[in-house]
Protein backbone atom coordinates (compact mmCIF):
# COMPACT_ATOMS: atom_id res chain seq x y z
CA UNK A 1 0.00 0.00 0.00
CA UNK A 2 3.08 2.36 0.81
CA UNK A 3 3.73 2.78 -2.72
CA UNK A 4 -0.03 3.97 -4.06
CA UNK A 5 -1.01 7.14 -4.30
CA UNK A 6 -5.15 8.50 -2.84
CA UNK A 7 -6.67 11.20 -4.76
CA UNK A 8 -9.56 12.66 -2.42
CA UNK A 9 -12.31 14.79 -4.19
CA UNK A 10 -14.38 16.18 -1.50
CA UNK A 11 -16.08 18.96 -0.72
CA UNK A 12 -14.28 20.56 1.90
CA UNK A 13 -11.03 19.08 4.55
CA UNK A 14 -12.58 19.40 7.77
CA UNK A 15 -14.36 17.06 10.37
CA UNK A 16 -15.53 13.80 9.00
CA UNK A 17 -14.10 14.47 5.70
CA UNK A 18 -11.15 15.69 6.72
CA UNK A 19 -10.81 13.06 10.41
CA UNK A 20 -10.75 9.64 8.43
CA UNK A 21 -8.27 10.96 5.16
CA UNK A 22 -5.77 11.88 8.07
CA UNK A 23 -5.85 8.82 9.49
CA UNK A 24 -5.60 6.15 6.26
CA UNK A 25 -2.88 9.03 5.19
CA UNK A 26 0.19 6.82 6.82
CA UNK A 27 -0.49 3.91 4.38
CA UNK A 28 -0.50 5.56 1.24
CA UNK A 29 3.05 7.43 -0.64
CA UNK A 30 1.13 10.51 -0.57
CA UNK A 31 -2.46 11.68 -0.47
CA UNK A 32 -4.00 14.43 -2.71
CA UNK A 33 -7.18 16.02 -1.80
CA UNK A 34 -8.95 18.35 -4.02
CA UNK A 35 -11.47 20.61 -2.27
CA UNK A 36 -14.64 21.82 -4.25
CA UNK A 37 -14.78 25.90 -3.94
CA UNK A 38 -16.72 28.58 -4.87
CA UNK A 39 -14.84 31.87 -5.45
CA UNK A 40 -17.99 34.01 -5.07
CA UNK A 41 -18.40 32.94 -0.98
CA UNK A 42 -15.13 35.06 -0.45
CA UNK A 43 -17.27 38.34 -0.74
CA UNK A 44 -18.52 37.09 2.34
CA UNK A 45 -15.33 38.41 4.07
CA UNK A 46 -15.83 41.64 2.88
CA UNK A 47 -19.93 42.01 2.68
CA UNK A 48 -21.68 40.46 6.22
CA UNK A 49 -23.76 37.90 3.56
CA UNK A 50 -24.90 34.87 6.04
CA UNK A 51 -25.59 32.36 3.17
CA UNK A 52 -22.24 32.77 1.43
CA UNK A 53 -19.62 33.18 5.00
CA UNK A 54 -20.04 29.04 5.28
CA UNK A 55 -18.78 28.38 2.00
CA UNK A 56 -15.67 30.64 2.22
CA UNK A 57 -11.82 28.34 2.51
CA UNK A 58 -11.47 29.52 5.95
CA UNK A 59 -14.67 27.30 6.84
CA UNK A 60 -13.64 24.55 4.22
CA UNK A 61 -10.42 23.91 5.20
CA UNK A 62 -8.80 22.95 8.19
CA UNK A 63 -4.93 22.24 8.68
CA UNK A 64 -4.73 21.34 11.87
CA UNK A 65 -2.16 18.13 12.48
CA UNK A 66 -2.47 17.85 8.85
CA UNK A 67 -0.12 14.41 7.64
CA UNK A 68 3.30 15.56 5.89
CA UNK A 69 2.19 13.25 2.63
CA UNK A 70 -1.18 15.23 2.30
CA UNK A 71 -1.46 18.07 -0.15
CA UNK A 72 -4.66 19.88 -0.32
CA UNK A 73 -5.53 21.67 -3.64
CA UNK A 74 -8.45 24.01 -4.16
CA UNK A 75 -10.73 23.26 -7.19
CA UNK A 76 -12.59 26.58 -8.13
CA UNK A 77 -15.93 27.01 -9.53
CA UNK A 78 -18.18 29.83 -10.05
CA UNK A 79 -21.64 29.30 -9.38
CA UNK A 80 -24.99 30.67 -8.08
CA UNK A 81 -26.20 29.18 -4.94
CA UNK A 82 -29.58 27.93 -7.29
CA UNK A 83 -30.93 24.31 -7.66
CA UNK A 84 -30.57 24.83 -11.59
CA UNK A 85 -26.91 25.65 -11.27
CA UNK A 86 -26.11 22.61 -8.38
CA UNK A 87 -27.36 20.39 -11.36
CA UNK A 88 -25.20 21.05 -14.16
CA UNK A 89 -22.27 21.83 -11.36
CA UNK A 90 -21.16 17.87 -12.40
CA UNK A 91 -18.79 18.99 -15.52
CA UNK A 92 -17.99 22.57 -13.96
CA UNK A 93 -16.09 20.54 -11.32
CA UNK A 94 -14.43 17.90 -13.75
CA UNK A 95 -13.10 20.63 -15.85
CA UNK A 96 -11.39 22.38 -12.35
CA UNK A 97 -10.56 19.37 -11.35
CA UNK A 98 -8.51 18.25 -14.13
CA UNK A 99 -7.08 21.64 -14.38
CA UNK A 100 -5.84 21.32 -10.86
CA UNK A 101 -4.52 17.45 -12.24
CA UNK A 102 -2.54 18.71 -14.76
CA UNK A 103 -1.21 21.41 -13.61
CA UNK A 104 0.46 19.92 -10.47
CA UNK A 105 0.99 16.55 -11.80
CA UNK A 106 -1.09 14.77 -9.56
CA UNK A 107 -1.00 10.87 -9.96
CA UNK A 108 -3.30 8.46 -8.08
CA UNK A 109 -3.80 4.54 -7.79
CA UNK A 110 -7.47 5.03 -5.98
CA UNK A 111 -10.22 7.90 -6.12
CA UNK A 112 -12.21 8.25 -2.90
CA UNK A 113 -15.26 10.73 -3.49
CA UNK A 114 -17.25 12.20 -0.83
CA UNK A 115 -20.75 13.26 -1.43
CA UNK A 116 -22.51 11.72 -4.91
CA UNK A 117 -22.73 14.81 -6.25
CA UNK A 118 -20.92 17.01 -7.23
CA UNK A 119 -17.38 15.02 -6.53
CA UNK A 120 -18.73 11.55 -6.96
CA UNK A 121 -19.95 12.77 -10.83
CA UNK A 122 -16.06 13.97 -10.99
CA UNK A 123 -14.40 10.62 -9.42
CA UNK A 124 -16.85 8.35 -11.63
CA UNK A 125 -15.64 10.30 -14.49
CA UNK A 126 -11.74 10.18 -13.75
CA UNK A 127 -12.21 6.35 -13.38
CA UNK A 128 -13.51 6.13 -16.82
CA UNK A 129 -10.19 8.17 -18.26
CA UNK A 130 -7.64 6.61 -16.00
CA UNK A 131 -8.98 3.06 -15.37
CA UNK A 132 -8.48 3.09 -11.90
CA UNK A 133 -10.58 2.16 -8.88
CA UNK A 134 -13.45 4.06 -7.14
CA UNK A 135 -14.96 4.30 -3.55
CA UNK A 136 -17.90 7.20 -3.42
CA UNK A 137 -19.17 8.05 0.68
CA UNK A 138 -22.93 9.05 0.67
CA UNK A 139 -23.27 11.07 3.20
CA UNK A 140 -26.73 12.50 3.52
CA UNK A 141 -28.85 14.61 1.61
CA UNK A 142 -26.98 13.71 -1.75
CA UNK A 143 -28.60 10.07 -1.15
CA UNK A 144 -32.00 10.58 0.77
CA UNK A 145 -32.97 13.42 -1.07
CA UNK A 146 -31.38 14.22 -4.33
CA UNK A 147 -31.65 11.42 -6.11
CA UNK A 148 -35.61 11.32 -5.41
CA UNK A 149 -36.32 15.37 -6.60
CA UNK A 150 -36.91 14.03 -10.32
CA UNK A 151 -36.07 11.55 -12.75
CA UNK A 152 -33.27 13.30 -13.69
CA UNK A 153 -31.34 13.36 -11.13
CA UNK A 154 -32.14 9.69 -10.15
CA UNK A 155 -30.44 8.78 -13.15
CA UNK A 156 -27.20 11.25 -12.60
CA UNK A 157 -26.88 9.78 -8.85
CA UNK A 158 -27.85 6.66 -10.47
CA UNK A 159 -24.79 6.83 -12.94
CA UNK A 160 -22.51 7.62 -10.16
CA UNK A 161 -23.26 4.76 -8.07
CA UNK A 162 -23.01 2.63 -10.58
CA UNK A 163 -19.39 3.74 -11.61
CA UNK A 164 -17.82 3.26 -8.11
CA UNK A 165 -16.29 -0.07 -6.86
CA UNK A 166 -17.25 0.35 -3.36
CA UNK A 167 -19.82 2.66 -1.87
CA UNK A 168 -19.24 3.69 1.82
CA UNK A 169 -22.77 5.26 3.81
CA UNK A 170 -23.50 6.24 7.37
CA UNK A 171 -26.29 4.62 8.09
CA UNK A 172 -28.89 1.36 7.54
CA UNK A 173 -31.31 4.52 6.60
CA UNK A 174 -29.17 5.79 3.77
CA UNK A 175 -28.73 2.51 2.62
CA UNK A 176 -32.07 1.60 2.08
CA UNK A 177 -32.31 4.84 -0.24
CA UNK A 178 -29.54 3.29 -2.40
CA UNK A 179 -31.40 -0.31 -2.56
CA UNK A 180 -34.33 1.85 -4.46
CA UNK A 181 -32.22 3.28 -6.72
CA UNK A 182 -31.13 -0.32 -7.86
CA UNK A 183 -27.37 -0.27 -7.60
CA UNK A 184 -25.29 -3.35 -7.57
CA UNK A 185 -22.15 -1.65 -6.27
CA UNK A 186 -21.70 -3.17 -2.67
CA UNK A 187 -22.06 -1.05 0.16
CA UNK A 188 -20.34 -1.14 3.38
CA UNK A 189 -22.40 1.15 6.39
CA UNK A 190 -19.41 2.90 8.13
CA UNK A 191 -21.03 5.76 10.35
CA UNK A 192 -19.41 9.48 11.17
CA UNK A 193 -17.39 8.86 14.24
CA UNK A 194 -14.92 10.97 16.32
CA UNK A 195 -11.13 12.03 16.90
CA UNK A 196 -10.61 10.48 20.54
CA UNK A 197 -7.78 13.00 21.04
CA UNK A 198 -9.65 15.90 20.68
CA UNK A 199 -13.17 14.90 21.99
CA UNK A 200 -12.52 13.43 25.85
CA UNK A 201 -14.06 13.82 29.13
CA UNK A 202 -12.53 17.67 30.71
CA UNK A 203 -13.62 19.36 33.97
CA UNK A 204 -16.68 20.89 33.22
CA UNK A 205 -16.51 24.15 35.53
CA UNK A 206 -12.98 25.10 34.08
CA UNK A 207 -14.42 24.73 30.69
CA UNK A 208 -16.90 27.32 31.69
CA UNK A 209 -14.76 29.53 32.94
CA UNK A 210 -12.33 29.58 29.99
CA UNK A 211 -15.74 29.97 27.51
CA UNK A 212 -17.02 32.60 30.48
CA UNK A 213 -19.87 30.99 30.66
CA UNK A 214 -22.22 31.39 34.10
CA UNK A 215 -21.05 28.89 36.24
CA UNK A 216 -24.98 27.41 37.92
CA UNK A 217 -26.52 27.65 34.75
CA UNK A 218 -27.33 24.70 32.87
CA UNK A 219 -25.85 24.49 29.80
CA UNK A 220 -27.42 23.34 26.38
CA UNK A 221 -25.61 23.24 23.38
CA UNK A 222 -26.22 22.73 19.39
CA UNK A 223 -23.83 22.81 16.68
CA UNK A 224 -24.53 23.05 13.05
CA UNK A 225 -24.67 25.37 9.76
CA UNK A 226 -27.95 27.31 10.30
CA UNK A 227 -29.97 25.66 7.90
CA UNK A 228 -33.67 24.90 8.14
CA UNK A 229 -32.80 21.04 7.91
CA UNK A 230 -31.33 21.58 11.51
CA UNK A 231 -34.64 22.92 12.69
CA UNK A 232 -33.47 25.07 14.91
CA UNK A 233 -36.54 26.91 15.20
CA UNK A 234 -37.92 24.19 16.89
CA UNK A 235 -34.95 24.45 19.70
CA UNK A 236 -35.98 27.85 20.07
CA UNK A 237 -39.59 27.30 20.30
CA UNK A 238 -38.87 24.38 23.15
CA UNK A 239 -36.45 27.15 24.93
CA UNK A 240 -39.66 29.21 25.15
CA UNK A 241 -41.65 26.64 27.10
CA UNK A 242 -38.90 25.47 29.21
CA UNK A 243 -37.98 29.25 30.58
CA UNK A 244 -41.41 29.29 31.98
CA UNK A 245 -40.34 26.19 34.37
CA UNK A 246 -36.69 27.27 35.15
CA UNK A 247 -35.06 30.19 34.86
CA UNK A 248 -31.38 28.56 35.09
CA UNK A 249 -30.57 27.54 31.57
CA UNK A 250 -28.67 28.87 28.62
CA UNK A 251 -28.94 27.33 25.23
CA UNK A 252 -25.57 28.29 23.02
CA UNK A 253 -26.21 27.61 19.55
CA UNK A 254 -22.65 27.28 17.68
CA UNK A 255 -22.48 28.03 13.78
CA UNK A 256 -23.03 30.31 10.64
CA UNK A 257 -25.75 29.90 7.94
CA UNK A 258 -28.49 31.74 5.93
CA UNK A 259 -31.17 31.53 8.97
CA UNK A 260 -29.05 33.42 11.29
CA UNK A 261 -31.00 36.71 10.82
CA UNK A 262 -33.71 34.64 11.22
CA UNK A 263 -33.43 32.48 13.98
CA UNK A 264 -31.95 36.09 15.90
CA UNK A 265 -35.25 37.46 15.36
CA UNK A 266 -37.06 35.06 16.73
CA UNK A 267 -35.04 34.74 19.93
CA UNK A 268 -35.48 38.58 20.13
CA UNK A 269 -39.19 38.20 19.44
CA UNK A 270 -40.07 35.65 21.82
CA UNK A 271 -37.77 37.58 24.78
CA UNK A 272 -35.77 34.86 24.92
CA UNK A 273 -32.34 36.83 24.50
CA UNK A 274 -31.24 36.01 27.74
CA UNK A 275 -31.64 32.55 27.56
CA UNK A 276 -30.53 31.36 24.05
CA UNK A 277 -27.28 33.00 22.43
CA UNK A 278 -26.13 32.66 18.58
CA UNK A 279 -22.26 32.62 18.96
CA UNK A 280 -21.46 32.46 15.28
CA UNK A 281 -18.84 29.61 13.97
CA UNK A 282 -15.63 28.71 16.04
CA UNK A 283 -12.42 26.43 15.24
CA UNK A 284 -13.20 22.72 15.42
CA UNK A 285 -10.32 22.49 18.16
CA UNK A 286 -12.37 24.68 19.96
CA UNK A 287 -15.51 22.41 20.45
CA UNK A 288 -14.55 20.26 22.52
CA UNK A 289 -14.33 22.85 25.12
CA UNK A 290 -17.63 23.72 24.33
CA UNK A 291 -19.19 20.59 24.64
CA UNK A 292 -17.63 19.83 27.90
CA UNK A 293 -19.21 22.78 29.29
CA UNK A 294 -22.74 22.07 28.73
CA UNK A 295 -24.68 20.02 30.28
CA UNK A 296 -26.63 18.29 27.26
CA UNK A 297 -26.22 18.17 23.93
CA UNK A 298 -29.43 18.93 21.46
CA UNK A 299 -29.89 18.54 17.81
CA UNK A 300 -33.44 18.78 16.28
CA UNK A 301 -32.91 17.77 12.99
CA UNK A 302 -35.58 17.57 10.38
CA UNK A 303 -33.47 14.83 8.79
CA UNK A 304 -29.78 13.58 8.91
CA UNK A 305 -27.28 11.16 7.66
CA UNK A 306 -25.10 10.52 10.63
CA UNK A 307 -24.42 13.81 12.33
CA UNK A 308 -20.41 13.68 13.11
CA UNK A 309 -21.56 15.91 16.23
CA UNK A 310 -23.47 13.18 17.61
CA UNK A 311 -20.47 10.75 17.88
CA UNK A 312 -17.94 14.22 19.12
CA UNK A 313 -20.34 14.55 22.12
CA UNK A 314 -21.21 11.06 23.11
CA UNK A 315 -17.20 11.09 23.16
CA UNK A 316 -16.89 13.70 25.59
CA UNK A 317 -19.37 11.69 27.80
CA UNK A 318 -22.15 14.15 27.14
CA UNK A 319 -25.83 13.58 26.75
CA UNK A 320 -27.56 13.47 23.26
CA UNK A 321 -31.17 15.13 22.70
CA UNK A 322 -32.11 14.14 19.05
CA UNK A 323 -34.56 13.36 16.62
CA UNK A 324 -35.81 9.74 15.03
CA UNK A 325 -34.12 11.00 11.66
CA UNK A 326 -31.78 9.45 9.37
CA UNK A 327 -29.06 7.43 11.32
CA UNK A 328 -29.91 9.00 14.80
CA UNK A 329 -31.99 6.21 16.10
CA UNK A 330 -29.25 3.71 14.70
CA UNK A 331 -26.69 5.03 17.49
CA UNK A 332 -29.07 6.21 20.18
CA UNK A 333 -30.82 3.22 21.21
CA UNK A 334 -30.40 3.60 25.00
CA UNK A 335 -31.87 6.08 27.44
CA UNK A 336 -28.36 5.66 28.90
CA UNK A 337 -26.56 7.75 26.13
CA UNK A 338 -29.74 10.23 25.20
CA UNK A 339 -33.34 10.62 24.17
CA UNK A 340 -34.89 11.05 20.73
CA UNK A 341 -38.66 12.64 19.84
CA UNK A 342 -40.44 13.12 16.54
CA UNK A 343 -38.69 15.78 14.53
CA UNK A 344 -40.69 19.32 13.72
CA UNK A 345 -42.38 19.20 17.43
CA UNK A 346 -41.05 21.48 19.74
CA UNK A 347 -43.51 20.50 22.06
CA UNK A 348 -41.84 16.82 22.57
CA UNK A 349 -38.56 18.03 21.98
CA UNK A 350 -39.36 20.71 25.42
CA UNK A 351 -40.33 17.39 27.36
CA UNK A 352 -37.29 15.83 26.15
CA UNK A 353 -34.85 18.53 27.10
CA UNK A 354 -36.46 19.06 30.52
CA UNK A 355 -36.20 15.43 31.41
CA UNK A 356 -32.50 15.32 30.59
CA UNK A 357 -32.22 18.52 32.46
CA UNK A 358 -33.47 16.31 35.51
CA UNK A 359 -31.67 13.23 35.20
CA UNK A 360 -28.90 12.43 36.21
CA UNK A 361 -26.54 10.61 33.40
CA UNK A 362 -23.64 8.64 33.91
CA UNK A 363 -20.74 10.28 31.89
CA UNK A 364 -18.62 7.38 31.91
CA UNK A 365 -21.38 4.98 30.76
CA UNK A 366 -21.54 7.00 27.57
CA UNK A 367 -18.20 7.55 26.75
CA UNK A 368 -17.55 3.66 27.01
CA UNK A 369 -20.60 3.64 24.62
CA UNK A 370 -18.81 5.88 22.32
CA UNK A 371 -15.42 3.94 21.97
CA UNK A 372 -16.28 1.66 19.02
CA UNK A 373 -17.27 4.84 17.06
CA UNK A 374 -13.48 6.74 17.39
CA UNK A 375 -12.51 7.80 13.67
CA UNK A 376 -9.03 5.21 14.21
CA UNK A 377 -12.04 2.35 14.20
CA UNK A 378 -13.65 3.30 11.35
CA UNK A 379 -10.73 4.24 9.44
CA UNK A 380 -9.20 1.00 9.66
CA UNK A 381 -12.36 -0.48 8.04
CA UNK A 382 -11.82 2.09 4.94
CA UNK A 383 -8.13 0.95 4.89
CA UNK A 384 -9.15 -2.81 4.51
CA UNK A 385 -11.83 -1.58 1.35
CA UNK A 386 -8.67 0.14 -0.12
CA UNK A 387 -6.57 -3.28 0.02
CA UNK A 388 -9.07 -4.85 -1.21
CA UNK A 389 -9.43 -2.72 -4.58
CA UNK A 390 -5.81 -2.02 -4.84
CA UNK A 391 -5.16 -6.19 -4.39
CA UNK A 392 -7.67 -6.73 -7.36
Amino acid sequence: MHNHKLLVICCSYTAFQKDPTDLVAPIFQNVSVLVRHNPIAEISKYIPIPELKYFCLDYNIDFYNKPSNLEVYTTPILYAPFDSQYKVLGDKHLKSVEKVIGENNIEFDLIHSHFTWSCGYVGAKLKEKYNVPLVITAHGFDIYKLPFKDLDWQRKIQYVLSSADYIITVSKNNSDYIKKLNVDTPVKILPNGYKDDLFYPMNQLQCKRKLNLPLNNKIILNVGNLSEVKGHKYLIEAMKEIVKFRKDVLCIIIGEGKLRNTLQRQINNNGLSKFIKLVGRRPHSEIPIWINACDLFVLPSLNEGNPTVMFECLGCGKPFIGTNVGGVPEIIKSNDHGLLTDAGNSHKLAEKIKTALDKKWDGKKIVNYAEKYKWKNIAEEIQQIYCHLLQN
